[in-house]
């Protein structure tokens, strides 16, 4: 039985590029690959100016059990290793590497296993080794969710193709043309975790994705289910409780409730790298907004600068006023097109001067449409406030971590409160005050 989560809003979808299949883009001239990919240590670089390197080649090695490596995603040479603009608008150090036309690939990695016979430890192995991390935005380090504890078992495995931020329609393309990847990938997640059932989670406004899905050659234990329209119908804690009723307690983890949840496209990688021994070297977004004059969906090398996807697609109609990393829900704004993409980088999108209403914000009305919006059950309004008022002290009382910053709060105040950057605030002040 499915379930509604408690809150949440119904912002229109957007999602005018549903229909443009996934096209390539051309290599840039340039490459520029972060050592910042993923939640946890950033990888360490193994490669220096003046190497050529090969597709596919470590470039940066896992420098933790919470890290990733990192791959070439064409040949060339090195050019360097220096701070980069990244999406987060820091300067990270990051792997410049010229293209020299060639995409000459090296050796793929070792015990490619098309007929699915070398087993769950080698596939969690290949999965560290390709440098997958979850492509539904968090980008986590892939094989760290695949090897729960031995006392969190897990049941099921939930693939996650709700894709409910406006205007992305980078996961729905995928499930159209490549279902049979994604089940794959589904199957070898939950061999890896020993879970003995599996659902694949589609909201209804993709009617074609759910019946391409329905209609694939869905194993034993597979079912696909169709979710009701609400944002944020696809963060972790709310998909599961709408599949399972289970609830993800406060300060917990999805192996908490016996569940594991990957992205459609973090799936179909796992595929690629179990099946081919590929690694984690480009990935599908989507282009979209306003303003760009090619809007679609494309598969891009990671460290493919932004300014080249929309240059390479026919540009942009007129000045952009708002550019975002991801969704506008829950991305990243930022300053112009200089930084690059990175395996999280879900989606880009561009927007004119008059596509977006100024906040103004003003006092709090105290009308509780941020209580009743927010689907963690969080009080938003009395978190800003008291980041406003540098009351930091309370805020793990009232629980300021459990908060997905979906953006719910915002979305709904009357008074334009900026809620949800008030508690990131927040939270990056209590993460700053535990390290002092």
């Amino acid at each position: 039985m499915k379930r509604m989560f408690k809150g949440g809003v119904h912002p229109h979808d957007h999602k005018v590029t549903r229909e443009a299949a996934i096209a390539e883009i051309p290599m840039p001239g340039e490459i520029r690959l972060s050592l910042s990919q993923h939640i946890g240590a950033p990888a360490s670089p193994i490669v220096a100016a003046g190497d050529r390197v090969l597709k596919y080649q470590t470039v940066a090695a896992i420098s933790g059990y919470v890290s990733a490596p990192i791959h070439a995603p064409t040949s060339g040479i090195v050019k360097g290793i220096e701070p980069s603009l990244h999406p987060t608008g820091r300067f990270i150090p990051a792997i410049i590497i010229e293209p020299d036309g060639e995409d000459e690939a090296m050796d793929t990695l070792p015990n490619a296993d098309p007929e699915y016979a070398r087993g769950a430890e080698t596939w969690k192995e290949m999965v560290r080794d390709a440098g997958i991390v979850g492509m539904g935005g968090a980008a986590f380090p892939t094989h760290v969710k695949l090897n729960p504890p031995e006392d969190k078992p897990i049941d099921m495995v939930v693939a996650n193709g709700v894709e409910c931020e406006p205007f992305l329609t980078a996961d729905h393309r995928l499930m159209l043309e490549a279902p049979d990847s994604i089940l794959s990938g589904l199957r070898l997640a939950m061999e890896m975790v020993g879970a003995k059932r599996a659902v694949v989670g589609i909201e209804a406004n993709k009617p074609d994705a759910v019946e391409r899905m329905v209609n694939a050659d869905l194993p034993e234990g597979f079912e696909v289910s169709v979710l009701p329209v609400m944002y944020p119908q696809g963060a972790e804690k709310q998909l599961i409780y709408a599949l399972t009723g289970r609830e993800v307690p406060s300060g917990g983890l999805p192996m908490d409730v016996g569940v594991v949840v990957q992205n459609v496209g973090t799936l179909a990688a796992i595929h690629e790298a179990v099946t081919f021994g590929r690694p984690f070297v480009e990935r599908v977004m989507t282009l979209g907004g306003t303003l760009p004059n090619g809007p679609g969906n494309y598969r891009v090398p990671v460290g493919t600068p932004l300014s080249h996807i929309v240059e390479s697609t026919g540009g942009v109609a007129g000045p952009a006023a708002r550019i975002i990393n991801g969704g506008p829900m829950m991305g990243t704004a930022l300053s112009g097109l200089e930084s690059t993409v990175t395996k999280g980088t879900s989606g880009l999108l561009l927007f004119g001067p008059g596509d977006f209403r100024e906040l103004r914000p003003r006092a709090c009305v105290r009308c509780g449409a941020c209580v009743r919006g927010c689907p963690a059950s969080l009080m938003p309004h009395t978190l800003g406030n008291m980041v406003e008022w540098d009351l930091f002290d309370g805020l793990t009382e009232f629980n300021i971590n459990d908060c997905i910053e979906c953006g719910c709060c915002t979305y709904v105040c009357p008074a334009d409160r900026n809620l949800v950057q008030w508690i990131r605030q927040g939270k990056a002040e209590l993460v700053a005050r535990s390290r002092n």
